[in-house]
């Protein structure tokens, strides 16, 4: 599912986390691009979730919203189940029946952290998120959501905004109390306002970003998370939602570019079977440089698939070490992800608190080279199968598919590419039998239950199961 010529520009902030060079791949020693370091703030420690004394009812939760060309479909999807969301929020109970009353921030955000291949392709008046709160109303852009080319698509309805609600005060969404009473937004509409904000279009960069997303969003000295009313709170559940349909591709800049962009740095290319030659970089680059999987079987299957380290992407020690040492053990926060990705649908979920899958979804999930032919023998859909094939599609990916949506209708809404870089990070906040992390799939025709396990999480942290 991606977009090649989806639109961006390079207008990126990076924010290395130690004193290494981990982050920016430019051969110094500080770690730091060549505008310099932001420094991050000393952190105390202090009350916080992460105590599971049940204390903690605020919940600061972050939506990084894959905008590419090919996610028309999964953002109408999500828009049909914001109202969903903020129901399950304020009906949150505890082991009593009794309602928690979350005190909750919601911010959006985008997948595009900017790259040199979209800028030339950007439309007017866009400019990349790079981990900034989008907070305009989708109808007032509702030109982001038709997409590039001579017959492009389009997804207005993915925009459920008939009366522009957008939050006042903050570049996000708050409400606390019976209710969510207490608000910033106009009317009390929540829902609306979410509806307005939330769904992000589909001009965004083709070469998703959702790590580098993260952690620009989250770094407590960023603007939205400072002041006297900021998005990131001390001593709040910081819930993380992830939703693409791509590998993430979070590129060491600057140096990481150039093997996007310069051709004698084609390592990571796939030959492009129209001319037998690496001719250009597409999103194979961003499978092939952070994924080893070894060599396949005969039947193009891979045992395992496991994110690598090669100079291209950021390491995922960048993130795993800000989510883990900063705010889990430094801040004492609790963090919880939920990311709906390339994996087959889940099948079978837990009946209580957190909902969690059990079957299906990741432990379906086959890593595997394309396969020639129609769908459902081969991989190739319907609007493809005239002029593409298993080798093309390879060299487009790098990879086949973890999932292909069905529209439920006899029709498909795309495929997807298997998440091992956004798995890891998601599967290391697990801790035993203390579940912090669900993945459920980008190709199910309904996220309700995916937003279940969300919220059934953070209500297993709200009030610790006894």
């Amino acid at each position: 599912m991606s977009d090649e010529t989806s639109t961006t520009m390079l207008t990126i902030t990076t924010l290395p986390l130690d004193t290494s060079d981990s982050g920016d791949g430019d051969g110094d020693d500080t770690g730091c691009p060549p505008g310099g370091c932001l420094d991050l703030e000393e952190t105390t420690g202090g009350p916080g979730c992460a105590s599971g004394d049940g204390t903690c009812n605020q919940v600061d939760l972050l939506f990084i919203i894959d905008n590419s060309g090919t996610m028309g479909e999964e953002q109408v999807n999500l828009s049909a189940n914001f109202p969903l969301l903020i129901d399950k929020l304020q009906m949150l109970t505890d082991k009593d029946g009794e309602l928690l009353n979350p005190d909750v921030h919601i911010m959006v955000t985008t997948t595009d952290v900017g790259h040199p291949q979209c800028t030339q392709f950007q439309i007017p008046g866009y400019e990349p998120a790079v981990g900034s709160p989008q907070s305009t109303a989708c109808s007032e852009r509702l030109e982001y959501f038709t997409g590039l080319g001579s017959n492009p698509p389009s997804f207005p309805e993915a925009c459920d905004c008939p009366v522009p609600i957008v939050p006042s005060g903050a570049p996000f969404i708050e409400f606390s109390g019976p209710m969510g009473q207490t608000t910033n937004v106009p009317g009390d509409d929540i829902k609306g306002a979410l509806s307005c904000i939330g769904p992000q279009g589909i001009v965004g960069c083709g070469y998703e970003a959702p790590l580098e997303a993260m952690l620009q969003s989250i770094y407590t000295g960023a603007e939205w998370n400072s002041g006297n009313k900021p998005f990131l709170r001390d001593g709040a559940i910081l819930a993380i939602a992830v939703i693409t349909d791509e590998a993430d591709c979070s590129v060491r800049s600057p140096d990481g570019y150039a093997y996007f962009t310069d051709p004698n740095l084609d390592t990571y290319w796939e030959v492009n079977p129209d001319t037998g030659t690496k001719s250009q970089a597409t999103s194979a680059v961003c499978w092939n440089a952070g994924v080893d999987c070894g060599a396949p079987d005969g039947n193009g299957v891979y045992a395992d698939c496991m994110s690598t380290d090669t100079g291209v992407l950021h390491p995922l020690s960048r993130y795993l070490n800000y989510l883990q040492d900063e705010l889990i053990v430094k801040d004492n926060k609790e963090v919880i992800m939920l990311g709906i990705l390339g994996v087959p649908p889940v099948t079978a979920h837990n009946l209580n608190p957190p909902f969690e899958p059990t079957a299906g979804g990741v432990m379906d999930l086959v890593y595997r080279q394309w396969r020639d032919g129609a769908y459902p023998a081969g991989d190739i859909l319907p609007d493809d199968i005239a002029d593409s094939d298993a080798a093309t599609k390879e060299f487009e990916f790098g990879v086949g598919p973890g999932c292909t949506g069905e529209d439920g209708m006899g029709g498909f809404t795309g495929q997807a590419i298997p998440p091992v870089r956004v798995k890891e990070v998601c599967e290391a906040l697990n801790e035993g039998d203390k579940i912090r992390c669900c993945i459920e799939s980008i190709c199910d025709t309904d996220f309700s239950d995916a937003l279940g396990c969300l919220t059934g999480i953070i209500q297993t942290v709200v009030d610790p199961p006894e």
